[in-house]
């Protein structure tokens, strides 16, 4: 997966998928409904951030393309890749402890700050894409 073409799209399975970590130049898609709720996804080769109802949601640095990207009560999960290794932040539910598991395998619990900030770095090769489960304990 090298990216997503149309920057945001919402995939059959009632995931929603965004970023294009292979343009140059900054590039938005706003006022994008789904499910009752609309996003904004600002992407390109430095930084690819998802907002919803003008929340932030996910962000990368460098840019990233994620698929199949779901949000739960309990749960986050979805499928990222980019060019090299990236590190991205999601914003959950303040002083809360997730386990974080990267291609299956458990990266550890860690806890986000006082305003809901997880930042996790996973090491990635152009082309690769690794799934990305992140679970409230």
């Amino acid at each position: 997966m090298a990216a997503v073409k149309e920057l945001l799209r919402a995939e059959n399975d009632g995931t929603l998928s965004f970023g294009d970590y292979t343009l140059g130049a900054k590039t938005k898609k706003d006022n994008y409904e789904f499910e009752g709720d609309i996003y904004k996804v600002k992407t390109f080769a430095e930084i690819t951030k998802l907002e919803k109802n003008g929340m932030f949601v996910y962000e990368s640095v460098p840019g990233s393309a994620v698929e199949n990207f779901k949000e739960t009560e309990n749960e986050v999960s979805f499928t990222v890749s980019a060019g090299g290794d990236v590190q991205f932040t999601l914003e959950l539910e303040p002083e809360s402890e997730y386990e974080v598991f990267v291609d299956g395998i458990s990266a550890g619990k860690m806890s986000t700050n006082l305003s809901g900030k997880l930042s996790v770095s996973v090491e990635l090769s152009e082309g690769q894409n690794v799934p990305v489960k992140v679970v409230k304990c």
